[in-house]
């Protein structure tokens, strides 16, 4: 670990991998794999991680194609026709991704991108995520798709994954349930706080499974990023382009510096002036149980003299509309302004030190040389509590512990 008293100049410089992925035409999950495929995941490597899949009755094709001029891989899941693929529900899906060979960080990834998949198709049939039926989303290719994409971007090593803004394109699709408006409902509910491109292309350019795979493993949105371009991969669809080639592209890159706790998060404010303290930490409250990263209130003198605050919400894209809702619902706000901003963080850990006081849990956080450490605030109080002395006397003795 470097000490704060080091010098940067001991340590080489790092680099970071990103991945960028340019939807100017959409995604599809077999897209998503293919794109990377082309920019050098390693083929053999990936079919032997797939293999370890307790999931049958299916072929992949992986071959060259042409998109209206544009070479690009196709990967396909060709499904055996006398093989039986049955209707799963989650608790399915993540036993095969939990009995599998695959690297831990890669199961956990997919489970979350299953996770999300069943949370918005529960969202859009007005059921439970225990109970709803995967149909398309539990299928074979699928989870083929899935899995394929995080390991594709784990045998590629990059570091970040960064999203273009996404088109959805317009008109209907057919799916299980019936005829659908584009955005496909799950598609939408997975989009939500995510920005979303202008494309009057007809036909559905980015498919639910997609979705959930992009909005989980991005940490950001938005135009190509400084770095030094190292590879650049076409993954193309089934489908013929109308207006535009069908296809995936992502650029791989290197980014200099340490950026691997660098992402976006959106920033809600809203005005109030009409609102109670009460009412203002009730919601505050509120904010926190739906997942918010940070709440305040900063006092302000508003129109006629009226003092006021500017209440301030920091949360995950895919958060934000949760958190609008809460703030409409709990406040007497008649607007939201919102906004996506970028953060760097410290990397963190926690520690635990020996103090006369007891175990207190240290809050970690380093990059670049920088070390900031801070004492828990609840082990503080517990035992300022238990051993009737002041608060500050435990920070001291915590710093000072984790100092030796």
């Amino acid at each position: 670990m470097i000490r704060p008293h080091e010098s940067l100049a001991a340590h080489e410089t790092a680099f970071m991998s990103i991945a960028y992925f340019d939807c100017f035409s959409g995604a599809g999950g077999d897209m998503i794999v293919a794109a990377l495929i082309d920019a050098g995941a390693d083929v053999e490597a990936l079919r032997t991680g797939l293999s370890s899949l307790k999931v049958g009755g299916y072929q992949l094709s992986i071959e060259r194609v042409t998109r209206q001029g544009i070479a690009a891989t196709r990967f396909h899941v060709e499904l055996e026709p006398a093989a039986h693929q049955p209707h799963r529900h989650l608790r399915h899906i993540l036993d095969i991704l939990k009995a599998s060979d695959l690297p831990e960080g890669v199961q956990s990834k997919a489970c979350r991108i299953f996770e999300r998949l069943a949370e918005a198709e529960a969202a859009v049939h007005g059921t439970t995520v225990e109970t709803v039926h995967f149909h398309e989303v539990g299928a074979v290719d699928a989870i083929v798709d899935v899995v394929g994409a995080v390991f594709a971007l784990d045998l590629l090593r990059a570091d970040r994954v960064i999203c273009s803004p996404i088109p959805t394109g317009s008109g209907t699709v057919t799916c299980d349930h019936g005829v659908l408006p584009i955005p496909a409902p799950a598609t939408a509910r997975l989009l939500q706080g995510v920005p979303i491109a202008a494309c009057n292309e007809v036909g559905e350019l980015t498919t639910p499974t997609a979705a959930a795979v992009l909005t989980t493993l991005a940490s950001g949105f938005g135009p190509i990023p400084e770095m030094t371009l190292t590879a650049v991969g076409y993954g193309a669809g089934a489908r013929e382009g109308g207006g535009r080639p069908n296809v995936l592209r992502v650029l791989l890159g290197q980014a200099a510096g340490d950026q691997s706790d660098v992402d976006q998060i959106v920033m809600l404010e809203t005005n109030l002036d009409d609102a109670s303290p009460e009412m203002i930490g009730y919601c505050t409250e509120r904010l926190f149980n739906e997942g918010a990263l940070d709440v305040y209130a900063v006092p302000i003198q508003m129109k006629k003299g009226r003092p006021g605050v500017v209440l301030t919400v920091l949360c995950g894209v895919t958060k934000a509309s949760a958190m609008e809702r809460v703030l409409f619902v709990e406040t007497t706000t008649f607007g939201v302004r919102r906004r996506t901003v970028e953060r760097t963080k410290l990397r963190r850990r926690l520690e635990t030190v020996t103090t006369r006081f007891g175990d207190i849990r240290m809050k970690i956080g380093e990059r670049e040389g920088v070390v900031t450490a801070s004492p828990e605030y609840e082990d503080c109080k517990a035992a300022a509590v238990k051993h009737g002395v002041a608060l500050r006397e435990v920070i001291a003795a915590a710093n000072a512990a984790w100092r030796r």
